[in-house]
């Protein structure tokens, strides 16, 4: 439902959007035209909606939109996407597939090519969705000092999950517990929390972020600054490389940078994943987060402190702690289904160098709808509301993302453009991962590439925020176009939320394709950083992968105008040029670009 419940400011606190996973009006009828003059579309996944030219939108095509930049136009397809007839945009479901078709009929509407396999508009992204019964499901603790068993009440003391994919009932039983500290193998940073250690059979307990946030000195990891050892994703795979059975995350808001509300959202229902060769035996039997108080109460039945060991657990030379008779058991039941999502491929050919690729990403998916899920108030507007719409996350991204091709488009450049509207993002970052390590185009022929991942409706700022800071030129070109419209480039104020490894432009920054992430400011024309950092703080307390995520009418997208006019101009700079933006120098992806660049040059 369109709701104006959102006033005119709101900003996303520069978190990024991609914890995993997995308004409307009532819908309009489908445009008659809009779904006869396409394309033929590759089969889908999605209820087969996208097998031939009869296919159906669930929502109409605009019918008018402008060659230029406007709110108007961002207004249209922003909202479209957030509609509550694409329930959230959940990839595999029906309503979910159906938003990527109109995208893909939105880019052949403005005069895009298809990109993607076999002549078509989609790259087909094989997934699995593993739904965990949660009233047959458990996880408790045992071995307590008091004699008590401890059992978790999911969503509310822990989460519960699997990637172990061909197994429908799993159980562990009496797994000793070992606090890892925060559970890192960082050679470079001369850090093993591992050192010396047997965890074959038993669970690692680990805090979220990573040292150096801890310590907050520059001499250790990157000081405040996430590293990629700080991100949720690495602790449980290196706990799985270790030969752990179970690996748990202690959730504590401020270095998670996300309240308990946001680890409770996107671990419930289904969650998504990538098809493995192995069905997932290389992982844990399980992986969990708990709360921080679950975590002071166990670390206390073991007649630990939990305070003294997190702070020991930041320095140099820590040694993981045996939590004594303490242990873990519970059992997974779940569903697994194996369906198909897409990402969409839309192509501008160049007229000089077509093999030269300038890049722009955004997903389109977002958390889809869950049942029986509520927030907010008893009284507020949404609180009966079960849809987790996206609006912000990332209906405002792809309309971007489509705002820019259709600018690009009016004119011939000499090289290519490539928008790629990748899904699974809330699952870790999934569909992005697929295209690069499959590109329907080489990616040493991609010159660069810019991501734009919960754009801000919050008004007019006095700068742009580069997440990941100080990583190439492509910085350079943005602090030029910002100075032409009187704004600034600013680092990532909080670079402990650990953003850049959040979003799809690391999938391809770590194949070495030099990326911009950049998004509006805190500081606003109309009120000052004070007004722009409530709005973020706002935002992420209140609607951050919440279904209150909603597009309203009363969203000022002046400033969103200016960031996306000012990040096609940077791809404008480079789609017109034969320079090649690089890397700043000892940067950590420089040698995956000069290795992929070699075997380009090599190749010739």
């Amino acid at each position: 439902m369109k709701r104006s419940f959102w006033p005119a400011i709101s900003l996303l606190a520069l978190a990024a959007c991609s914890e995993p996973a997995t308004p409307a009006d009532e819908a309009a009828a489908p445009d008659a035209e809009a779904t006869e003059d396409g394309a033929a579309m590759e089969e889908d996944a999605g209820g087969d909606m996208s097998g031939d030219q009869s296919a159906e939108l669930i929502l109409p095509l605009p019918e008018e939109t402008s060659t230029e930049i406007t709110a108007e136009d961002l207004a249209v397809r922003i909202s479209t996407l957030a509609d509550d007839a694409y329930e959230g945009r959940g990839p595999g479901s029906e309503a979910g597939e159906n938003s990527a078709l109109w995208i893909a009929r939105e880019m052949e509407r403005i005069g895009l090519e298809p990109g993607g396999e076999d002549g078509g508009w989609f790259q087909t992204v094989a997934m699995v969705e593993q739904s965990i019964d949660e009233n047959a499901s458990s996880i408790t603790f045992n071995g307590t000092g008091s004699g008590e068993a401890m059992p978790m009440t999911l969503k509310e003391d822990a989460v519960l999950w699997t990637k172990h994919q061909d197994q429908t009932d799993l159980d562990f039983t009496d797994s000793d517990l070992v606090f890892v500290g925060y559970g890192v193998v960082a050679p470079e940073y001369d850090w093993n929390d591992y050192e010396g250690l047997d965890v074959e059979g038993k669970t690692v307990v680990m805090l979220v972020n990573d040292p150096g946030f801890a310590r907050e000195s520059e001499d250790l990891f990157k000081g405040r600054a996430m590293t990629y050892y700080g991100r949720w994703t690495y602790k449980f795979e290196e706990a799985a490389r270790q030969g752990a059975t179970g690996a748990i995350i202690i959730h504590e808001t401020e270095p998670a940078s996300y309240p308990w509300e946001v680890v409770r959202n996107s671990w419930s229902g289904a969650q998504a994943d990538l098809v493995r060769d192995n069905g997932g035996a290389d992982r844990t039997t399980f992986e969990s987060w708990i709360t921080v108080d679950v975590a002071r109460k166990l670390f206390e039945e073991a007649g630990l402190d939990y305070e003294e060991l997190k702070s020991a657990a930041k320095e140099p030379g820590f040694e993981a702690v045996d939590m004594g008779d303490l242990t873990v058991s519970g059992n997974i039941v779940q569903s697994i289904d194996t369906m198909d999502s897409r990402n969409v491929v839309g192509v501008l050919p160049g007229t000089e160098r077509p093999d030269e690729y300038m890049l722009y990403t955004a997903h389109w998916d977002h958390l889809g709808k869950k049942s029986e899920e509520r927030a907010g108030e008893p009284g507020q507007d949404f609180y009966q509301d079960d849809i987790f719409n996206g609006a912000v996350d990332n209906a405002t991204g792809s309309a971007a993302l489509l705002e820019i091709a259709e600018r690009m488009a009016a004119e011939e450049h000499p090289r290519s453009g490539l928008f790629l509207s990748v899904t699974l993002e809330e699952s870790g970052l999934l569909g992005s991962a697929y295209y690069a390590d499959n590109p329907t185009v080489p990616l040493n022929q991609v010159v660069a590439g810019i991501n734009m991942d919960g754009m801000l409706p919050v008004g007019r700022t006095k700068e742009m925020v580069v997440v990941g800071y100080g990583a190439s030129e492509l910085e350079d070109i943005l602090k030029a176009k910002l100075e032409e419209q009187d704004r600034v480039v600013e680092p990532d104020p909080r670079p402990e939320a650990g953003s850049f490894y959040r979003s799809d432009h690391i999938s391809f920054a770590k194949k070495g394709v030099p990326m911009l992430y950049a998004d509006g400011g805190l500081d606003k024309r109309d009120g000052g950083e004070a007004a722009g950092r409530a709005a973020a703080d706002t935002y992420t307390a209140q609607r951050y992968h919440k279904p209150m995520d909603e597009y309203s009418e009363d969203w000022d997208l002046s400033g969103m105008v200016e960031d996306v006019t000012a990040l096609y101009e940077v791809g404008l700079e480079i789609i017109n040029s034969d320079e090649w933006p690089t890397w700043y120098e000892g940067n950590e992806f420089e040698a995956a670009r000069e290795a992929s660049l070699a075997e380009k040059t090599d190749g010739e």
